[in-house]
């Protein structure tokens, strides 16, 4: 019998750099799949030393100086988790035959659609205490979540010894996909940020993402992606390539956590009526030629298409909502992210970063213009990140030390790349800046020293949480802590247990009460109707080009609308909140309408 990987009809996406480094640690033995960054290899090589230290396994330090350190590492730190969530999910089985009230504790955290619940109910039922039967329900029913990873296809940053470039396959992304892959986890690696050629024509050099005899693969490949479009698009460039998308994970483009990447209008609804309707498409298009290249390099072709699932997350906040997305879109696991980390049984903050994301309201949560990348960023305000920064701005010494340049992709200066949100890279912009400062207003040359200055560290922000949380020692200059939820995190405010999160995403046990709370899709939409006014109102000229692409964007949101409409008219789901949907609906669309692009002056 195939063993039930997924028991949960949720997961844990990737947040940030540090918050969910250790989440398989903390929640793969109960089934539970979550996703780590594996971009700050100097992070992860201390998460390695702690937690070699602390479930006792042999420690070796990789310095720096060791050749391919940073591939090395990243194998390290997988290796050392696959272990300690392998010795924790034994252990939990053992309690699971032995402890009655642990198995009923643990058969109240599954879902109701769960076969392996309704196995190990039926034990109970019985009234038998059938040690031998439980043993191999579970060993045939029940694994431990997987250990998953992230790559920022984007932050792939040229490597150099001495002033001579390191062969692309030192590049960071290049690097960080090899200490995968060399890894003993038999997991998925995310691809987030679009796509990288050089990066996915690197996985053909490696057997472990080819399928075997029995169509199985070691590691397997996930797209984050926002639109059909690009699902195409991406899944028959690797097809072509012998390599198959496992997994699709979409992502609303607004409504989520980190770096933001907002469609050109299109909402979450009727992007995965899409992919509901056309995934026959998506899998026979890619089948095809995935076929073709296996065979051509003589590797082993299934006789069927390999299993392909489509996921969704962004802005999910109550058990309706999730399975809704189940029922009515047919994904096969919804991910759940800004709520988690109000969970420190699941992932990793310090606590008065948990103190702040709880008392946090939509007012507090917003898309900034802090990340280096020079991509939108959902983050929150109040950050000791920004009081950091704020101090070094206001004593005109604004910048990071950039000790860890994982960012240093800029190659305005010079060729090894800098951080925009480094002192020495700001230093110059500001040096530039006010060579022309009389001959600009003081309008523009604020804005323009804001845009400068505004950028933070998320290289060490976004890891210092471990770092705190954990009692590992920080050194160098005073960062602070970068959070990135979602706006969704306005509608969670308290500190809540795993089993009461996950009693949540059920349905079991409401842990919220937010009456105000809008509808996830009418959220998404809210925020796409304010984006659209932030680019006019910002907007330094406007041109045809400019007027044409936002109207494309106006009447891309208006089919949606279009679409909400009939969905919520027709759908037994949200018949309780009918009438506010339609009125918020009704307010964003009248806004929407209001838009007269073509009479605003040039």
């Amino acid at each position: 019998m195939i063993l039930q990987k997924n028991v949960h009809s949720f997961h844990i996406p990737v947040m940030g750099l540090a918050f969910t480094i250790d989440s398989p640690v903390r929640v793969a033995q109960y089934g539970i799949d979550s996703v780590i960054s594996i971009m700050d290899d100097d992070l992860i090589e201390k998460m390695t030393a702690f937690y070699a230290e602390k479930f006792k396994h042999p420690y070796e330090e990789i310095s720096q100086k060791v050749e391919d350190f940073r591939a090395k590492r990243i194998t390290n730190y997988l290796n050392l988790l696959d272990k300690v969530v392998t010795q924790k999910f034994e252990s939990f089985k053992s309690e699971l035959i032995e402890k009655r009230t642990q198995l009923e504790d643990f058969i109240s955290i599954l879902p109701s659609s769960s076969e392996l619940k309704l196995q190990l109910e039926q034990v109970i039922a019985s009234g038998k205490n059938n040690m031998m039967e439980l043993k191999t329900i579970l060993d045939h029913h029940f694994a431990s979540g997987s250990i998953d990873v992230n790559i920022m296809t984007k932050i792939d940053k040229d490597n150099f010894i001495d002033d001579e470039q390191l062969p692309v396959i030192y590049n960071d992304a290049h690097a960080a996909l090899r200490g995968f892959v060399n890894s003993t986890t038999n997991s998925s690696v995310i691809f987030s940020a679009g796509m990288n050629p050089r990066l996915y024509g690197y996985m053909e050099s490696f057997n472990e993402f080819y399928p075997d005899t029995n169509g199985q693969f070691q590691k397997r490949i996930v797209l984050k992606v926002s639109d059909f479009r690009s699902a195409m698009i991406q899944g028959n460039f690797l097809a072509k390539k012998g390599l198959w998308v496992s997994e699709y994970r979409i992502e609303s483009g607004l409504n989520c956590g980190g770096h933001a990447f907002a469609t050109d209008g299109f909402l979450l609804g009727p992007i995965l009526e899409e992919f509901k309707n056309k995934k026959d498409e998506l899998i026979q298009s890619a089948y095809s030629l995935f076929t073709n290249a296996l065979a051509s390099k003589n590797k082993i072709v299934p006789n069927e298409p390999p299993i392909l699932k489509i996921t969704v997350q962004g802005g999910v906040g109550t058990a309706e909502e999730h399975q809704f997305l189940l029922d009515y879109y047919q994904v096969d696991a919804v991910g759940w992210g800004s709520p988690f980390l109000l969970v420190p049984e699941a992932t990793s903050v310090d606590v008065e970063t948990r103190k702040l994301l709880a008392t946090a309201k939509e007012e507090d949560l917003y898309l900034s213009n802090i990340s280096p990348l020079g991509v939108p960023f959902n983050t929150i305000k109040g950050t000791t990140n920004d009081f950091f920064k704020s101090q070094r701005i206001a004593s005109g010494k604004a910048g990071s030390s950039c000790p860890k340049k994982y960012l240093a992709l800029s190659k305005e200066y010079k060729k090894e790349g800098s951080c925009t949100a480094s002192k020495k890279h700001q230093d110059k912009k500001i040096e530039e800046l006010e060579a022309k400062r009389n001959s600009i207003s003081y309008e523009a040359y604020k804005k323009e020293y804001t845009a400068i200055t505004e950028k933070s560290c998320l290289c060490v922000g976004l890891a210092n949480a471990s770092h705190l949380e954990l009692g590992i020692p920080m050194k160098g200059q005073a960062q602070g802590v970068v959070v990135c939820p979602g706006p969704n995190m306005a509608y969670f405010s308290k500190e809540v247990s795993l089993n009461e999160m996950i009693q949540h995403i059920y349905g079991k046990k409401e842990i919220e009460n937010h009456t105000d709370r809008p509808n996830m899709f009418v959220k998404e939409l809210g925020l796409y109707v304010s984006y659209l006014s932030n680019q006019i109102n910002e907007a330094f000229e406007i041109t045809p080009q400019q007027i044409k692409k936002w109207e494309t964007f106006k009447t891309n949101l208006l089919n949606g609308i279009s679409y909400y409409k009939s969905v919520f008219e027709n759908s037994s789901y949200f018949q309780g909140n009918n009438e506010r949907l339609g009125k918020e609906i009704l307010k964003m669309e009248s806004q929407l309408i209001s838009f007269e692009f073509n009479t605003i002056p040039v």
